[in-house]
C-alpha cells in the first residue's frame, strides 16, 4: 500500500494560507521539487487545484511566467507534469494531467492508496483534515517557518480527535524553515 502524505508551510503559529508571509527561497523551493517529484500523484481539493494550476500550470505559449525565477521552475514542471486527484462536488470537469475522484472520499482514497507505487501527496486545508480525521494520512511532512501571522486558516482546525504523532526526519534550513515529518503513533 502506497503511503499519503500531508505536506504544507506553516507558520509558527499554525497558519497556513499561501500569503501569511511564506514566501520560499531557494532551499525550500528545492525541498519541495524533490517531494513533488517522488509522488505517484497529488490529491488536491479543489481550491487547492485552481490555485496551484494559476499559478504552476505552463501557459500554452510554452514559456513560463516572467515572474518566475530559476529556483521556482524546477517546482514548476514537477507539478505541471504530476498526475492529480482532484476531490470536488462543484467541478463537472478537470484538465492539466487531473482526474475527478468520485464516489464516497474514503473508498476512493483507499482505492488510489491500494494502488502500486511510492506515495500520494495532498497539501490545502479542508481535504487534508476530511482525511486526517478519516484515519487516512500516513505522513505530516510541514515546512515551519519564523513568521506569526496572528490570522488566516489554521492547520487541520477542526480535527474531530487529537492524532498523536511521532517525529520520524527534521532538516533545518539556513532561513530559519524547519521541515518536519511525522507519522501517527499507534495507539
Amino acid at each position: 500500500m502506497r503511503p499519503l502524505r500531508y505536506s504544507i508551510n506553516t507558520t509558527l503559529d499554525g497558519c497556513c494560507h499561501h500569503e501569511a508571509g511564506l514566501g520560499p527561497d531557494a532551499e525550500s523551493m528545492a525541498y519541495w521539487t524533490a517531494q513533488m517529484s517522488r509522488a505517484d500523484a497529488l490529491l488536491l481539493g479543489r481550491v487547492t487545484y485552481q490555485m496551484m494550476e494559476s499559478a504552476w500550470r505552463k501557459p500554452p505559449a510554452g514559456d513560463w511566467p516572467d515572474w518566475m525565477g530559476a529556483d521556482d521552475r524546477p517546482f514548476a514542471e514537477a507539478i505541471d507534469g504530476a498526475r492529480k486527484h482532484v476531490v470536488s462536488s462543484t467541478l463537472d470537469r478537470v484538465d492539466w494531467n487531473a482526474e475527478l475522484l468520485h464516489g464516497d472520499l474514503e473508498t476512493a482514497v483507499r482505492a488510489l492508496k491500494e494502488e502500486p507505487g511510492q506515495g500520494l501527496w495532498v497539501g490545502g486545508v479542508t481535504l487534508p483534515r476530511a482525511l486526517a480525521d478519516l484515519g487516512l494520512i500516513d505522513e505530516f511532512e510541514f515546512l515551519v517557518h519564523p513568521v506569526l501571522a496572528g490570522r488566516g486558516p489554521t492547520l487541520l482546525a477542526g480535527l474531530r480527535e487529537q492524532i498523536d504523532l511521532t517525529l520520524v526526519e527534521r532538516q533545518e534550513f539556513r532561513s530559519g524553515v524547519i521541515a518536519a515529518r511525522y507519522r501517527p503513533t499507534a495507539r
